[in-house]
């Protein structure tokens, strides 16, 4: 009896709207599969015109496409003796869906849309598909003529049904259906379904490669069987990089993973599994069993094809424990093969940097290294590919890559663009940095540039702009610093147009950014300097990664140059030097640390705090301030972001990478004209702020504590352990919920001696005192309560008493 089967899950880089090369590497995929023994062959979501199509998909032609290109796939000889899984649009009824369109031997069994769409963060399916809502039911689907021609088949069934074949069953599930609360798969295995697929087009973010093999792994770990999940891979023509991670489990384990980082444009994973292993799995949990027995049933599409063959010597693939790539394993890799993409894609011939010699800038550049190293490796695994995109891009047709250092040398060029506000320092580690990595580095100054811009506005308006430093005022400091960095964003487009004809070969550069995401959350740049650039690698990626990035790279690179852009403090180095030293640093202009940004970031947009939810999570988390302190640094964060949330309009195309992304593109929506006094926002904080004053004042003033008799015959409190303190409950505010007592009735006022009772919060141990010895609450103190003004305990949100 036939019980083993090999099935395979195909990581494809795919890029929108390219027909004619999403057609060639989908080919690719059967051929590999086949060649590995595969029967079923798995591909990503909406592999056959690209996931980011966007609007593209409210236009006919892209149906029109589609078709055609699954014409050639049907008719193919690679798509032959082996079901065929794949992903594209379909219009049904006036109505398009996003679908996996399932054939074999040029017949097509079943088109199955997709029931739950992902319409949050990146995603924005629902302007574009609509979910199929009708559970267990599919409807006749009319081919197009073309399709007709080719199957000899006028309708098939369109929606949600499973295929039988003679030794097994095979369910669908699309993308975000694994991630929602009724995943199909749950309903799928009741009915029987043994073998469950998933076609994605999942995005790349930091550290969230754990969550998709925690939701494959838990997908059959209860209810058995097998899940073949499959990605793409790249940058199809967006800010999100796609990053693989295809795998195969079989009753809650990994048993087949694919790579999350790859230059390769197709990558074929294949795991044989023993379809038995899954029938004792499920049989063994008794309440399966008892589910399955009154599970509705799901329409079947019966196929006369059988996965499994003679396989009594085949072996099974055995479980794996999967590799998870490291924080700045992923930085060095991701944003590497997004700038090979669209270097490759753009058909330019490398990239040019203003290397400031500080972090960001530096990390840019790491990145680029990090790019040429992957190219190198992977020509030399002879990937033809690879090796025939990287002679185009450097014009020359015979050239193998074999060191990264020269290869640097022909794609990279960077530039320190220094003025008089510039240090030696900066200058020295940017050209030591050039050095190591190898890229054609050049130094230029620019303070003639900015002379002439500035001699343009007194030559009008008859007055000289000074530097607060002379003696000038804010604005005019401010305005100084913005023409310097405005002059090297022109400065960096004239270099990226010339450089190379200055070299002797054809073409143009595209002009790398190099702002981190808490800057551009912040506002910390000047709209239109050379934050201003045709891509930005780290543009979703925190200071903080990125300090530990470069920790990264030194011990990885041996880019001994980087151990003093690491130690030194981040500068714009935009205003005058004093006695040659820095006298500016980012954080000190900021009025913040990169460490608060990136909670200002998380809280904001994670945690969907505004100012006023923002502030009451920050009275605990921040315990080492007041209440007035934490109330003025929520106002200044939210002041700043609001009157520069206009240049994100204008932001650089970035790599997605964080979840706190301020991106207006498409990550996050929001306005860019905000009234930056936040007056009811502020105030509700300033009304907490006082209140929590009151309630402080008034506790220290009365440094209240309940009466305990002793065995000594003292007085005194009994508090908890690790409660307060000195182990007293003298003025120390724990954070978190604090109780106090009151009265029902507001007119009532109680003697003197009962205030701190009505305005003191109570803590855990004195608490634990009241519910002890005043059970009833009746009394408090020496103070007798009538019946009818009976306390009632109340919650107050107290910081901690520095």
């Amino acid at each position: 009896m036939g019980r083993k089967v090999t099935l395979a899950t195909c990581t494809l880089n795919q890029w929108a709207m390219d027909f004619k090369g999403n057609l060639s590497r989908i080919l690719q995929s059967f051929q590999e599969a086949k060649a590995l023994g595969a029967k079923y062959r798995m591909g990503p979501e909406l592999e056959i015109c690209g996931y980011g199509c966007a609007d593209h998909f409210h236009e006919s032609d892209t149906f029109l496409h589609c078709w055609q290109v699954l014409a050639e796939l049907i008719h193919a000889p690679e798509c032959q003796d082996i079901i065929a899984d794949v992903g594209m649009p379909v219009m049904h009824k006036n109505v398009a869906y996003n679908c996996r369109v399932i054939f074999l031997n040029k017949k097509i069994l079943l088109i199955r849309p997709k029931m739950i769409l992902c319409n949050d963060c990146n995603y924005r399916e629902t302007r574009w598909f609509t979910s199929w809502k009708m559970e267990r039911q599919t409807e006749e689907y009319y081919l197009p003529r073309m399709i007709q021609d080719i199957t000899q088949q006028v309708k098939v069934p369109f929606g949600d049904a499973v295929l039988s074949t003679l030794d097994t069953c095979i369910g669908s599930e699309i993308c975000e259906e694994m991630w929602n609360l009724q995943s199909r798969h749950i309903d799928m295995a009741l009915d029987g379904v043994e073998i469950f697929t998933n076609g994605s087009g999942s995005h790349h973010e930091l550290r969230k490669a754990y969550v998709r093999v925690d939701l494959v792994k838990s997908a059959t770990m209860k209810c058995g069987g097998c899940y073949v999940f499959c990605n793409l891979m790249g940058c199809d023509g967006e800010r999100v990089f796609y990053d693989g991670c295809s795998m195969i489990a079989v009753n809650g384990k990994i048993v087949c993973q694919g790579p999350q980082f790859t230059l390769k444009d197709v990558t074929v994973n294949v795991a044989t599994i023993d379809l038995e292993d899954i029938r004792a799995y499920r049989n063994a949990i008794r309440s399966f069993c008892e589910q399955n027995s009154r599970a509705p049933a799901f329409p079947r599409i019966h196929v006369d094809f059988a996965l499994s063959g003679d396989d009594y010597f085949l072996p099974v693939s055995k479980p794996i424990e999967y590799q998870f790539h490291s924080a700045e394993e992923e930085i060095s890799l991701g944003p590497a093969i997004w700038l090979w993409d669209y270097l490759r894609r753009s058909g330019q011939g490398g990239f040019f940097l203003p290397l400031s010699g500080g972090i960001d800038s530096s990390s840019t550049a790491c990145i680029v290294y990090s790019m040429c190293n992957l190219i190198c490796e992977e020509v030399n695994k002879g990937d033809s590919h690879v090796l025939s995109d990287v002679r185009r891009a450097v014009s020359d047709p015979s050239y193998y890559p074999s060191d990264p250092r020269e290869l640097v040398g022909r794609l990279f060029i960077t530039c320190y663009m220094g003025s008089e506000n510039s240090s030696q320092e900066t200058k020295s580690r940017a050209a030591e940095l050039a050095k190591q990595i190898g890229s054609f580095h050049l130094a230029v100054v620019i303070d003639a540039a900015v002379a002439a811009v500035v001699g343009v506005f007194t030559a009008a308006l008859k007055l000289v702009p000074k530097f607060k430093a002379h003696g000038g005022g804010l604005r005019e400091n401010l305005a100084l610093q913005n023409v310097q960095a405005r002059v090297r964003m022109v400065v960096a487009y004239l270099f990226a147009q010339l450089t190379l004809w200055a070299r002797g070969r054809p073409g143009g550069l595209l002009v790398l950014g190099s702002a981190n995401v808490d800057e551009a959350l912040r506002g910390y740049m000047t709209k239109y300097d050379c934050s201003s650039a045709d891509i930005n690698p780290i543009g979703g990626i925190s200071k903080t990664d990125l300090r530990t990035f470069i920790r990264y790279c030194i011990d990885k690179h041996r880019l001994t140059a980087l151990e003093g852009i690491y130690s030194a403090p981040p500068t714009a180095e935009l205003e005058p030097l004093v006695d040659g030293h820095l006298a500016q640093t980012d954080e000190d202009d900021m009025g913040m640390t990169y460490a608060e940004l990136s909670v200002y970031g998380k809280l904001r947009k994670q945690n969907g705090c505004g100012p006023y939810s923002m502030f009451t999570k920050l009275l605990h988390t921040w315990d080492w301030l007041t209440p007035e302190q934490v109330a003025d640094k929520v106002k200044h964060f939210f002041r700043c972001y609001s009157m520069n949330r206009h240049k994100m309009t204008t932001l650089t195309p970035s790599y997605h990478a964080e979840t706190y992304s301020p991106d207006d593109n498409r990550y996050d929506h929001r306005q860019f004209l905000y009234n930056v006094a936040w007056p009811w926002q502020f105030n509700c904080i300033d009304t907490q702020v006082k209140r929590l004053q009151k309630v402080s004042s008034a506790q220290q003033e009365h440094n209240f504590s309940l009466p305990s008799k002793q065995n000594d015959g003292t007085s005194q409190n009994q508090s908890s352990a690790g409660n307060t303190k000195g182990g007293n409950n003298q003025s120390s505010l724990t954070p978190g919920v604090m109780v106090a007592l009151t009265t029902e009735a507001p007119d009532y006022r109680p003697l003197e001696t009962t205030e701190c009772w009505l305005n003191a919060p109570i803590n855990g141990s004195l608490l634990d005192n009241i519910c002890r010895k005043c059970p009833d609450l009746l009394t408090t103190g020496n103070v007798s309560f009538p019946e009818s003004k009976r306390p009632r305990l109340s919650v107050a949100m107290v910081p901690t008493e520095v």
